[in-house]
């Protein structure tokens, strides 16, 4: 069941379909296929062969709506946080608010005076990164197509102009809704998203998290 209630242990089931694994760095586990040959080869005497520890690889950039109706979604939000921490060790987060503007924050009670650019962010990350918007795009539509938009500030560009230029640089892009997905024909505003998206947007059950990881990891 798709709907079935999700919970951080079935949600890393979900996440580890994005994998790419890599042998690499200092630490080591044991080669057995290796050890069993070479033993063989040293007439039943045991040699040990070890290898660079396999580690996911996958670099993943998950910026998150925070505040106004995302309050209902705490709970479903906190479980998915949880789990992509988990699963990907390279994983790096941003908070903004209904929609990306021209910075964002990692601290919600430093919004506004811990700031990063959202140029740096797009510059700091290489391009074969995953990018993960999390948020149910519920919002005025006015809040993304114009300058100006923000219910916090005077944003000189749209927000739609931030969302594209994010979605250039990481061509591995998904938008995850905790809003029902039967509820989004109903909003403007997730339409619009959804076109900017390029109609990547996922719902946060089981099924919406595997088709969305399948899609990333392409």
């Amino acid at each position: 069941d798709s709907e079935r209630e999700l919970g951080t242990r079935n949600i890393k089931i979900a996440l580890r379909r994005l994998r790419q694994f890599a042998r690499e760095g200092l630490e080591e586990e044991l080669a057995l296929d290796d050890t069993i040959r070479a033993t063989a080869n040293n007439a039943g005497w045991l040699d040990l062969k070890m290898q660079p520890e396999r580690k996911n690889k996958v670099k993943v950039l998950m910026l998150m709506d925070v505040g106004g109706t995302m309050d209902d979604h705490i709970a479903q939000v906190e479980e998915l946080f949880s789990a992509a921490k988990s699963e990907f060790k390279n994983m790096e987060f941003f908070y903004f608010h209904n929609c990306v503007y021209d910075h964002l924050w990692k601290h919600n009670h430093r919004r506004h005076a811990e700031r990063f650019p959202s140029w740096e962010v797009i510059r700091k990350y290489p391009a074969d990164t995953k990018l993960i918007f999390v948020g149910d795009a519920t919002m005025s539509p006015y809040e993304i197509v114009q300058p100006g938009g923000s219910v916090e500030y005077n944003n000189e560009e749209a927000g739609a102009v931030w969302l594209q230029r994010f979605t250039q640089q990481f061509s591995k892009y998904v938008w995850l809704n905790p809003e029902p997905e039967g509820l989004w024909q109903y909003r403007q505003s997730i339409a619009i998203i959804r076109q900017l998206m390029s109609d990547r947007m996922y719902p946060i059950t089981m099924e919406g998290l595997d088709r969305a990881m399948q899609l990333l990891s392409k």
